[in-house]
Parts: C-alpha cells; sequence; structure tokens
C-alpha cells in the first residue's frame, strides 16, 4: 500500500504561505503606526525638554540637562572623558587647562583628583534624563487653559448636539417619508456639500453682521440647528437600512411618526448617530476660521483653536511650552473618542438587526 506524501505537502505549503502573508500584513501595519506615532512621540518629548537644550551643540533627542556634580561644596560639569583602557567615562571637571585638566570622578569622589591629558574642550558633555514636566504647567497658567477649554466644550459639545438632532430629522424625513421630488430635493441638499466655504464666506458673514450677532456666539451655533448635507447623507443611508416592519409594526400599536422617530430609528441608529457626532464635535474642537472671524476683538470668548495661535506668537522661542499648550488642547478629543469608541461598539452589539 502506497501513501501520498503530496496532502502533507500542500498543507504545509498553504501554511508556510500564510505565515508569510500574516508576518508581511503584521509588518506593514507596524510600519504604519509607527510612523503615524512619530509626530506625537515628537510633541511629548519636545513638550518636556528645557528652554537651552535646543540651542545646545549635541543635545539629546529625549528630554535631558547637562550633569553636574558637586565637589567641596562647588558645582561641576561632567564631561565624557576618553581613559588610557579605552574606556570613556562621565567626570566632572574641577579644573581647566589646554593641555591637561583636573577631573573628579562623582561615582568614586574619594580617589581624589585626575588628572588627564589633551584639550577639555573637545569633550563631549554628559546628559542626564530630565523631563520638564512644569512646562504644562506653565503653559496651563500663561493663557488660561480653563477658559479655552470651557468655551471650546461649549462650543463642540452645543454644536455636536444640534447638527445630530437637526440632521437625524432631515434624514428621517428623506429616508421614510413621501416628499414630491424627494430625490431632486436631496440631491440639491448634497450640492450645498460641493460649493466651497469661501464663495458664501462674506454674504454669511453681511446678515449675521446686520443682525447683531457678529461678536457673539451665535453665528457658530445657530448654523449647527439646520443640518449639513453630509450629516444628512450618512444618517439617511444608515435609516434605510432599518427594517420598515418595525415601522409598521409599531403603527399597528398606534405609535405616530414623531413616536417612530424617537422609539424605533432613534435606539437602532446609535452607530451612526455616534459616528456622526464624532466628526462634528472633533470638527467644532479643532475649528479656527469661524471663530476668529466672528469672535475677534473679544478674547474671553475664544475657543482653544484661537487662544493657541496668539499664545504661539507669544512664545515663538519656547518650542517646548508650544508643544505643551498643544498637547494639553488634545486631552479632551482623546478621552472623549475613547468612550465614544465604546458606545459605538455596543450600539454595533446591541442594536443590531439581523437582516
Amino acid at each position: 500500500m502506497v501513501i501520498s506524501q503530496s496532502k502533507p505537502r500542500k498543507y504545509v505549503s498553504r501554511k508556510l504561505r500564510e505565515g508569510i502573508s500574516t508576518l508581511t500584513i503584521t509588518g506593514i501595519i507596524l510600519v504604519v503606526l509607527f510612523l503615524f506615532l512619530i509626530p506625537m512621540v515628537y510633541g511629548i518629548v519636545t513638550s518636556l525638554k528645557t528652554d537651552g537644550q535646543f540651542s545646545k551643540v549635541g543635545a539629546p533627542w529625549w528630554p535631558a540637562t547637562e550633569g553636574q556634580y558637586n565637589y567641596e561644596g562647588k558645582d561641576y560639569d561632567i564631561y565624557l572623558v576618553p581613559l588610557e583602557d579605552g574606556i570613556i567615562k562621565p567626570m566632572a571637571l574641577v579644573k581647566k587647562g589646554r593641555q591637561e585638566s583636573e577631573f573628579v570622578d562623582p561615582a568614586n569622589p574619594e580617589a581624589g583628583v585626575l588628572v588627564w591629558q589633551g584639550a577639555w574642550r573637545q569633550l563631549g558633555r554628559a546628559w542626564e534624563p530630565d523631563p520638564q514636566w512644569v512646562n504644562f504647567k506653565t503653559a496651563w497658567e500663561t493663557i488660561k487653559f480653563p477658559v479655552l477649554l470651557k468655551n471650546t466644550f461649549l462650543y463642540a459639545a452645543i454644536t455636536t448636539f444640534g447638527a445630530v438632532f437637526s440632521a437625524s430629522l432631515v434624514a428621517y424625513g428623506f429616508a421614510r417619508f413621501r416628499i414630491p421630488r424627494k430625490n431632486i430635493l436631496f440631491m440639491l441638499m448634497l450640492s450645498t456639500v460641493i460649493l466651497p466655504s469661501a464663495v458664501t464666506l462674506i454674504p454669511t458673514y453681511f446678515v449675521f453682521l446686520k443682525l447683531g450677532w457678529v461678536g457673539t456666539w451665535l453665528p457658530l451655533i445657530v448654523p449647527a440647528f439646520f443640518s449639513w448635507g453630509t450629516n444628512v447623507f450618512l444618517l439617511r443611508q444608515f435609516f434605510l437600512s432599518i427594517p420598515r416592519e418595525l415601522d409598521e409594526a409599531a403603527m399597528m400599536d398606534g405609535a405616530n411618526p414623531i413616536r417612530i422617530f424617537f422609539s424605533i430609528i432613534i435606539p437602532q441608529s446609535v452607530p451612526a448617530l455616534t459616528a456622526v457626532g464624532l466628526f462634528h464635535f472633533f470638527y467644532a474642537w479643532n475649528d479656527f476660521f469661524g471663530p476668529l472671524i466672528y469672535l475677534a476683538g473679544n478674547p474671553e470668548k475664544f475657543p482653544i483653536t484661537v487662544g493657541l495661535t496668539a499664545f504661539n506668537n507669544l512664545y515663538t522661542q519656547s518650542t517646548n511650552l508650544i508643544q505643551a499648550a498643544s498637547l494639553v488642547s488634545a486631552v479632551v478629543p482623546v478621552i472623549v473618542f475613547f468612550f465614544a469608541q465604546r458606545v459605538f461598539m455596543q450600539g454595533v452589539v446591541i442594536t443590531g438587526v439581523e437582516k
């Protein structure tokens, strides 16, 4: 009896190809993730540096200060000194000279002074890790972060509610009601997305100026309650995927369209509503042009984007403080995104309907 070896070989070959494919995909993902995290790592590292580290030649990329050692009641700079045995050792320079200098070993000060032959100016400095957490406190106190965060959070929260609520109502109408020329109206609404905002900037500003709203939050908040084309499109597509049988069952129980909207459509649409809410919240949090135009001359109403710009102009040379302020401003969006992701996943699991 002859046993074929082709099947085991094919199985091993297939598993090998699958393993190589998995490793390749994993490697690509890790590389992309590394490239994506480089700016964030750079921002964190820069925010923890001192002002002097940026101007020092040979300074490391990580937060550090030039090492010093107190010897006999006086601080001396630490240099990297090459010894006769080829070992480079950090030592404190206690006496400078042209051809020879005197050093003390911080790890063994009892050994006394060591005379080293050579030019001390050619030696590299020894750096010690020294993250400057005080930079975040300085940035927080310098530009009144509590006021900026409060203004930004209120602006983002209120407009997010208005954008999601208004867009869901309009999308519900397009998805469930028979409206004359509904497709034409829907395409007309989508065409507003294509229209550049620069085209409507001057007419919109003129209208708000005549209404006396310039200098207040109204030009930024009120338009959010009249829905946006992109949000309506996303929600309409999701509402169309919800079975109409649920609406008909609710109608048989005596529910009107408004009750169906709040009791059937909204609970089933948590994932889509969360996505739209996230999009608008991050947009409002990062909005710079609108507040800059309509809140000019009212610094007590500035959101964090406009406040950071003013801070950058004042502290152009302090890159560490600028990065610290930017990281503080990013804390709230990261927290919101983290918890919103949990809500999104719960919505997929709990409110999912088998089609």
